[in-house]
């Protein structure tokens, strides 16, 4: 298609559609790719320098680990990084995501997944990657499931292998968002099972999430996946909890 038809064909696709920044809510110009404005869009945060070097925690302070982390051994989740710390503007990103159907999002999220993915060299030996799985009644009740739709955009962006269906969620689990840390690691035990060991064994599978908290699903999940023959697991969420 000829640039000029193209350009007039999203100038009219967002005349009858048109597109608004899901954070601040300011009209998109027709010409721009992106989901949020160009102000929001400047405003997101990859992780910092000063992060733990395990679990990818932002650190004040500085260090080279957090308090968890320090001493830390023998956990099922090797590392864990994410693309960006979760700040409003990632926020409302994710929210169209999950609570208001903007499936569309997930190509453009993987893609950025994608290109912060080629700056951590430490995840370059996992060439594997398989999403966090919801629970049958959340997924019927959401009608997808957020953490698949990044995973299958960023397969192929990044290089990986798609491992779809390695795992199940057994238990449906409440909501972490008002738990502790401990309350958060007990609620998640037993909430995984590995049903197709032959798609990790051996492997070095990257975990795939939306938003990484406390890592209490991201460990329950790697240690199922560990328990079923996995060389090593590691956690590459789109955000962080700062």
């Amino acid at each position: 298609m000829k640039p000029y038809l193209l350009k007039a064909g999203k100038w009219l696709l967002n005349a009858l559609l048109p597109r608004a920044c899901p954070h601040c809510g300011l009209d998109l110009h027709y010409l721009e790719n992106r989901p949020l404005c160009p102000a929001c869009a400047a405003a997101l945060e990859p992780p910092p320098a000063l992060s733990c070097r395990v679990c990818g925690l932002p650190l004040a302070g500085g260090g080279a680990s957090c308090p968890d982390c320090r001493g830390r051994r023998g956990g099922a989740l090797a590392l864990a990084r994410s693309a960006f710390v979760f700040n409003p503007q990632l926020r409302s990103l994710v929210h169209a995501l999950k609570y208001r159907g903007r499936e569309d999002l997930a190509l453009w999220l993987a893609g950025e997944m994608a290109a912060a993915l080629r700056r951590l060299p430490e995840l370059a030996p996992y060439n594997f990657c398989a999403a966090v799985p919801l629970h049958p009644a959340k997924l019927r009740a959401r009608g997808f499931n957020q953490a698949r739709l990044l995973a299958a955009e960023l397969a192929p962006a990044a290089g990986l292998f798609h491992l779809d269906g390695a795992a199940r969620r057994v238990r449906d689990t409440p909501s972490q968002t008002s738990l502790t840390k401990k309350e958060r690691q007990a609620n998640m035990a037993g909430a995984f099972a590995a049903d197709k060991p032959e798609l990790v064994k051996g492997r070095n599978v990257l975990l795939i999430d939306d938003v990484a908290t406390t890592l209490a699903t991201l460990e329950s999940l790697a240690g199922e996946f560990k328990k079923a023959g996995a060389r090593s697991v590691a956690a590459f969420t789109l955000a962080r909890e700062p």
